[in-house]
């Protein structure tokens, strides 16, 4: 069984740099042609595709967001992290890691002064 967990802080400053990372279990980062993703969903918005890192370790962006994000992993710890740099209130969004079939519960991140 597959699942995906997401841990970082919930609150940040505008200005400051947020850093999330997605914890896999049951599967290998590095397994075969998959991709990692990380997604957002603002309040009251739809989803919104920020970027992925593939089996291996390419990584791709949105293009509205590939100024500010990098996402990176570590194979030992069987993580990807997204940084995104810059923040602001309107990144206030419930962040998302996923596979094409797996999804993490999701995580808060409130930007605020």
């Amino acid at each position: 069984q597959v699942q995906l967990r997401e841990s970082g802080p919930g609150l940040l400053k505008p200005s400051q740099t947020l850093s999330l990372t997605c914890t896999v279990s049951g599967i290998s980062i590095t397994a075969e042609r998959y991709y990692w993703f990380w997604i957002r969903q603002p309040p009251e918005k739809g989803l919104e595709y920020i970027g992925y890192i593939f089996a291996t370790g390419r990584t791709g962006y949105s293009p509205s967001l590939k100024s500010r994000a990098s996402i990176s992993r570590d194979t030992s710890k069987n993580q990807f992290t997204l940084k995104l740099v810059s923040m602001t209130p309107e990144d206030d969004a419930v962040y998302y890691c996923a596979s094409v079939v797996d999804w993490g519960q999701g995580t808060q991140v409130t930007v605020s002064s």
